[in-house]
């Protein structure tokens, strides 16, 4: 087992008995959000000479699945947050030094979507815009934001020039109150606005170059790890995120009903409905993870071996990622279905995980409709749908 994931198994009963504060906090709380700093696990996708492990991408993603199987917001956070450092690794050399320079564990968020506003000026860009969905930022000294280049008066130009644009803790506000949600309340997704903003050009990347690998090839041509895709590996980091929900949603269950026994004195864990319906569970997501992983080993062994990731890859991974996750969103609604009247109420710990789990499985990346399109077209020849980012 990984140093990383080992902090994270001594920190078990800690991490969990963080999940209701965070939730009441509506962001992760202060000790959380300690042990994952301590455990090290943001820097699995570090490079090395900037402090991280640069290790396999499957250690990251286990590390990831455990922190969500002990506190859903804290996986998810672990997943959101702890991919940057992938990203930040190929960014300019200059960025990097500022982010990791003096803190290897500096912590980075992202709402990437493309809401921003930036115009040209002398050595970079002014940037204003507002975002929400922030994972993770109350405790972040970094953030990434995405954003559209635009003209004197704001207007974005044609075609659009998409970039990821890096600021540090004090040139954005987070809106507090932003973040009144049923589930995964602990990840403190707020708001976060900025209002002209300067942004120097080393801290600017153009989002295409970051997604066709041109980065990647240019920064870090002898590393396997950032040859890995960013459409792939954000996406992924989404998918462990929500397996780590199901996987702590199928241990509420078994929890509730080791004791749960039914006004007719039958007790649920003799039960051969409810013992088929947790059999299955478990079995849909210990399948699901698996072949996430194994996919994400063969790609990874593709590329250590000097290949370079196809868009037929690329579609079929994402195919293969979105029915996984898909999988245990379903497993765990027909456990749910079975859970009886005392898992209703919103603090049972059943209600809880449930609400987590559909609302991690609302997020873009585990949106399987587009992406079953996106394959589909790719596969019989037709043209990809706009939305979905390879």
């Amino acid at each position: 087992m990984h140093e990383t994931r080992a902090h994270i198994a001594a920190s078990a009963a800690a991490l969990r008995d963080e999940l209701v504060p965070s939730d009441d906090l509506s962001r992760l709380s202060d000790r959380a959000a300690d042990i994952l700093r301590e455990s090290g696990g943001m820097r699995l996708l570090q490079a090395k000479d900037l402090g991280g492990f640069e290790e396999h991408p499957n250690e990251f993603f286990d590390w990831v699945i455990q922190v969500g199987t002990e506190h859903p917001s804290a996986g998810w956070i672990a997943g959101v947050v702890g991919v940057h450092p992938w990203e930040i690794s190929i960014m300019h050399p200059l960025v990097q030094e500022e982010i990791f320079g003096n803190d290897p564990d500096a912590l980075t968020a992202s709402p990437y979507a493309p809401f921003g506003r930036a115009v040209r000026v002398d050595g970079g860009f002014r940037f204003s815009g507002r975002w929400p969905y922030s994972t993770g930022t109350d405790h972040a000294g970094w953030i990434i934001l995405g954003g559209m280049v635009a003209d004197e008066s704001g207007v974005p130009l044609s075609p659009p020039d998409v970039r990821h644009f890096v600021l540090p803790k004090g040139d954005w506000t987070i809106v507090e109150d932003s973040w009144d949600v049923m589930g995964l309340r602990g990840t403190g997704s707020k708001d976060v606005v900025i209002d002209d903003v300067f942004i120097p050009d080393h801290r600017v990347s153009e989002a295409p170059k970051m997604y066709d690998g041109s980065y990647a090839r240019e920064r870090r041509p002898g590393s396997p790890l950032y040859q890995m895709m960013f459409g792939l590996m954000f996406p992924a980091a989404i998918a462990a995120g929500t397996f780590g929900v199901a996987r702590h949603a199928i241990r509420a269950f078994g929890d509730a009903m080791a004791g749960k026994v039914s006004v007719t004195g039958n007790a649920a864990r003799t039960s051969a409905i409810q013992l088929e319906r947790l059999a299955c569970a478990e079995a849909d997501i210990e399948a699901s993870v698996a072949h996430f992983r194994a996919s994400i080993a063969d790609l990874y062994a593709f590329v250590d071996d000097g290949g370079e990731i196809t868009l037929d890859q690329r579609h079929r991974f994402r195919r293969d990622q979105v029915r996984a996750t898909g999988r245990c969103v379903e497993a765990i609604d027909r456990l749910f279905l079975h859970s009886g009247s005392t898992a209703m109420g919103d603090a049972h710990p059943v209600s809880r995980a449930w609400r987590d789990l559909h609302v991690a499985s609302t997020h873009v990346c585990n949106n399987s409709e587009l992406t079953y399109q996106a394959w589909g077209a790719h596969r019989f020849g037709g043209p990809i749908p706009p939305g979905v980012a390879f």
